[in-house]
């Protein structure tokens, strides 16, 4: 039986999304031996800067068939830190860019992050991004970035990084969990309680709502920070009677909550797939995004609103309460029966075989640090 590729897959940061990704991955097509670097998703400066040195030792003297790399990889540098690396074909995948990346009011400015990304896509055999606004946001900031140089700037090199880079997006997970009777007044909110998901829009809204005398209910989703923000905190102050799940939960419960709100809402100012309003959708909840960011690729304008406008949400909010949202719209194309012959071909095209091995009865384990 022949030996099966190996590829090693290096996840500098393993937050929600970046996890999804790479566990669909390593499960999914167990034709490939997968081996697996991890770190842990904290302290975003070291980690996209540090983890050359993180990995210094363990990529010591290991030579892949194939090399995936996540946006957070300065995979330039490691490259040229481990020679044997260099002659593996690397697929760069960009689950997001720095160059569209909001920044916090405590962040400092600062290019390190984006030349790492722009290093690691001239890096790269292959850049693949999941969707058409990260890709074309990055491409858009790597000529705005040149556009600074004060001289020696090659030319063609946003035309370069176009010719290689594709648009492939994560998988949403299938729920498991059977659909009930849908609550069409049962607001979800199922993103991070943090700045770049604006909360404070959503909560503007929802006072608007409460002031008017529209009956609502709303499920409260997400990781959150402790102690929880002030938006939070306020939020239960106020809107407590309505409240009827307010945690980060375990996978089936969450699911339930999907498949029984009627609306799924988000004010993000940085989405660059929205792997939890996708999810939401598939489950039957009526997405209500700003008219921005990768939404617009996913969502009919009757799903969109301007963008950071607590008062255009809310009066939508407030007529989709009254009248009834309306259906969801079709994501399949987001979802695993569309998307893995795309990454089982990219895969392929990886290794540049024509065919994979058989599969093995019992996978090897890979190797996850």
């Amino acid at each position: 039986m022949p030996e099966r590729p190996t590829i090693l897959l290096l996840s500098a940061y393993r937050a929600d999304s970046h996890a999804a990704w790479a566990d669909w991955l390593t499960t999914t097509f167990d034709a490939f031996d997968w081996q697996v670097l991890e770190l842990p998703g904290r302290h975003f400066r070291w980690r996209i800067r540090g983890n050359p040195i993180s990995w210094l030792d363990r990529l010591e003297g290991l030579q892949p068939d194939a090399v995936i790399a996540s946006s957070m990889v300065d995979l330039a540098t490691l490259r040229g830190l481990h020679p044997a690396l260099a002659r593996s074909p690397t697929l760069y995948y960009v689950h997001e860019n720095q160059f569209a990346y909001p920044r916090g009011q405590r962040q400092h400015p600062s290019l390190d992050p984006q030349m790492v990304q722009l290093y690691a896509a001239l890096a790269a055999d292959r850049v693949l991004f999941n969707s058409a606004y990260n890709r074309d946001s990055f491409l858009d900031g790597v000529e705005t970035l040149l556009a600074r140089m004060p001289d020696a700037v090659p030319a063609g090199l946003g035309a370069r990084l176009r010719d290689r880079s594709r648009v492939l997006p994560v998988p949403i997970r299938a729920a498991t969990v059977a659909a009930g009777p849908r609550d069409p007044g049962l607001i979800l909110w199922n993103h991070r309680w943090e700045y770049d998901k604006a909360p404070e829009t959503f909560a503007a809204a929802l006072n608007r709502l409460t002031a008017r005398g529209v009956p609502f209910r709303l499920a409260l989703l997400g990781a959150r920070p402790e102690p929880p923000p002030k938006v939070l905190t306020a939020l239960r102050e106020r809107l407590g009677g309505h409240i009827v799940a307010d945690r980060h939960l375990p996978r089936s419960d969450y699911e339930a909550l999907l498949a029984r709100a009627g609306i799924a809402v988000s004010t993000a100012v940085h989405e660059f797939q929205g792997l939890a309003m996708l999810e939401a959708t598939a489950a039957g909840a009526t997405p209500l995004v700003p008219d921005a960011l990768a939404y617009r690729e996913q969502y009919p304008d009757t799903c969109r609103y301007p963008a950071a406008d607590a008062e255009a949400l809310a009066t939508r909010l407030q007529a989709w309460l009254q009248d009834g949202p309306p259906p969801a719209p079709d994501v399949r194309a987001w979802t695993e029966p569309a998307l893995r012959p795309r990454w089982e071909q990219a895969l392929e095209g990886l290794l540049g075989r024509v065919s994979r091995p058989e599969p093995r009865s019992r996978p090897r384990a890979g190797l996850r640090r």
